[in-house]
């Protein structure tokens, strides 16, 4: 048994009508309260009545009795409102405190399925009930977990935004550069975006060659000898920009290009990015004012220096064909930097429009297509845009695999079925 599981049983109402202290008096609750997920007792705020008195307080949770004393309640005036004590096995007498003993006031069912759940090893313990879910009770999940998600996100754009000063620009710059590299390259990504300032680019942004210089020279992909002109124009240009903004320049081992296809090689992201850079001189303010997902889209079609037409690497001809962001690289980029910065900055000025516009971008999305789409596919879950396809990698990454099945709506319906069929 674990304490997670009687907070469960608590908080959904799940335990027998017919609880009774272990003194013999009839408990009825009225509120279970609210969980307090910081220090003191486990719910705040109950309402309860014992006997024929209502008590207004805390309500403490444990496996056994003896743990109030095992953990030192006793000597914590934080648990003195404690008004009930509910455990699941009374290993002591001691305690002047009302307590409820559980043990075998739930049906045993939910905690058999639970048990079989946590431990289960397929590759989500609820595969075979999640298709038979009821669909709105399916879909409101989703839309829950999807803010869940987001909210994830913000945390984490609102320390890039802490880390470049509240400079909004900048916080926007960083996130596409990390999302760039599409996994294998993220960290070199966003590594080269913090040693190469958006700020030290937009002085140069009138100046494609000395951006993309920059972009080259700091990822390190300028250190080598060159025949032909373009890389050693940048090569000299860099020289000087290097001395004058004090760059410094990253190993090229950092660079990853093994089993990437020749279109995602990080060398032409560079130069994608370089060409961006250039073509937008405030792109996060351009983004507030976007209201359609073709104009966000449009943000990314830019053109990137002619000699890229004929390579993927420096020194390195191959067939013409232009080279530019594909339709699925740039949803990529929508999904992971655009629309998760726009969220948060309608987080930020309490701006539910902005965030309503976020949510409506990826409702508007086609659904994504990777690993944990297509297993959830397969067991006759199908997402029909980005929206739905972020909430099932939230779900997956932050339920499924960590077995949180008890916070889940999928667990809470099985258990809701073993209550009807008992």
């Amino acid at each position: 048994m674990k304490e997670e599981f009687i907070y469960y049983l608590w908080e959904n109402r799940l335990l027998s009508k017919d609880l009774h202290t272990v003194d013999g008096e009839d408990v009825y609750v009225i509120s279970v309260g609210h969980r307090n997920y910081d220090s003191g007792p486990d719910y705040l705020d109950a309402r309860v009545r014992i006997g024929t008195t209502l008590w207004v307080g805390h309500v403490e949770i444990h496996v056994n009795a003896s743990d109030w004393f095992r953990h030192g309640h006793q000597d914590d005036d934080a648990y003195n409102n404690v008004v009930l004590h509910v455990v699941y096995c009374n290993d002591t007498e001691q305690l002047d405190i009302p307590t409820v003993v559980i043990k075998g006031q739930f049906d045993e069912g939910i905690y058999e399925g639970y048990s079989g759940f946590i431990k289960s090893r397929r590759w989500i313990p609820c595969e075979k009930i999640i298709a038979g879910i009821q669909q709105f009770t399916w879909l409101s999940w989703l839309e829950r977990i999807v803010v869940e998600r987001l909210e994830v996100e913000v945390k984490d754009v609102f320390s890039t935004l802490a880390a470049t000063h509240y400079d909004w620009e900048e916080t926007l710059y960083q996130r596409i550069m990390r999302y760039c590299g599409l996994k294998v390259n993220n960290d070199a990504f966003e590594r080269l975006a913090r040693l190469l300032p958006l700020r030290i680019l937009r002085k140069h942004i009138d100046n494609p060659q000395q951006v993309a210089a920059m972009f080259f020279g700091v990822a390190g992909f300028l250190e080598q000898e060159f025949t032909e002109p373009y890389p050693v124009l940048l090569q000299r240009e860099f020289k000087i920009l290097k001395s004058k903004f004090n760059l410094a320049v990253m190993p090229r081992v950092y660079w990853k290009f093994l089993r990437l296809r020749p279109p995602n090689f990080p060398t032409l992201r560079l130069a994608q990015m370089a060409s961006m850079v250039c073509a937008h001189d405030s792109l996060f303010s351009t983004l507030l004012s976007i209201d359609d997902l073709d104009s966000m889209r449009n943000l990314f079609n830019v053109e990137v220096n002619e000699y890229w037409d004929t390579h993927f690497l420096f020194e390195k001809p191959s067939n013409e064909k232009k080279k530019s962001l594909g339709a699925t690289a740039v949803d990529i980029l929508i999904i992971n930097a655009l629309i998760p910065v726009l969220f948060s900055y309608g987080i930020y000025h309490d701006n539910q429009e902005l965030k309503n516009r976020s949510l409506g971008f990826l409702s508007e999305m086609a659904p994504e297509d990777n690993v944990v789409i297509r297993r959830f596919e397969k067991l006759g879950v199908n997402a029909c845009n980005a929206q739905q396809t972020q909430a099932l990698l939230q779900l997956y990454n932050s339920y499924c695999r960590r077995r949180k099945c008890l916070n889940c709506r999928v667990f809470h319906f099985f258990s809701k079925k073993v209550c009807v069929l008992q």
